[in-house]
Formats: C-alpha cells, sequence, structure tokens
C-alpha cells in the first residue's frame, strides 16, 4: 500500500494516535477515508472526460498517418515510373548540323 512496509505503517498510526487521541481518531480516519475517495473520483471522473477527446486524437493521427503514409507511397511510385519511363522512350539526341 503506498510502497510502505508494515513498520512504517505501524510508525504512522503510533504517531496518529499520539497526536489525536483514542477518541478523535476514528473521526479523523473516517474523514481521511473520505477524502482518499473524493481524490479517486475526480481522478475518475476526469478520466471519463477527457478519454473521448483523446481517442478522438487518435483517430485524427491515425488518419493523418495513413494520408502521409499513401502521399509517400505515390511519390515512391512516380519516382520509380520516371525512369523506366526514360527507358523505354527512344532516345532523341539534338540535331547537329554543320557549325
Amino acid at each position: 500500500m503506498f510502497g510502505l512496509g508494515a513498520s512504517e505503517i505501524l510508525i504512522i498510526l503510533i504517531i496518529a494516535f499520539l497526536l489525536f487521541g483514542p477518541k478523535e481518531l476514528p473521526e479523523v480516519g473516517r474523514q481521511v477515508g473520505k477524502a482518499i475517495k473524493g481524490f479517486k473520483d475526480t481522478a475518475e471522473d476526469l478520466r471519463k472526460s477527457v478519454e473521448p477527446e483523446l481517442n478522438l486524437i487518435q483517430q485524427e493521427v491515425k488518419m493523418v498517418e495513413q494520408d502521409l503514409h499513401a502521399s509517400l507511397k505515390e511519390a515512391e511510385e512516380e519516382i520509380t515510373a520516371e525512369p523506366k519511363a526514360a527507358e523505354t522512350s527512344p532516345a532523341t539526341s539534338p540535331k547537329t548540323g554543320p557549325i
């Protein structure tokens, strides 16, 4: 629990007992429990509100990535097609006439 061992938890409980006494300790424990529950609930609400927006952003990023890959593939095909077209077309040399 929170990376604390049994001895650390025991020390914390002893200090709490000395600070608050046996009468107030149960109430302090309830308040701490409510605070922790409140933090957890708030964190869960925040996660639920942010998660749909995050999913939309991830979808947009995937679409942009796919478009980029398609554009790169088209450019690669054009580049590889140009030398092939030059190889298949007849070589035209400039006409040289008398100087």
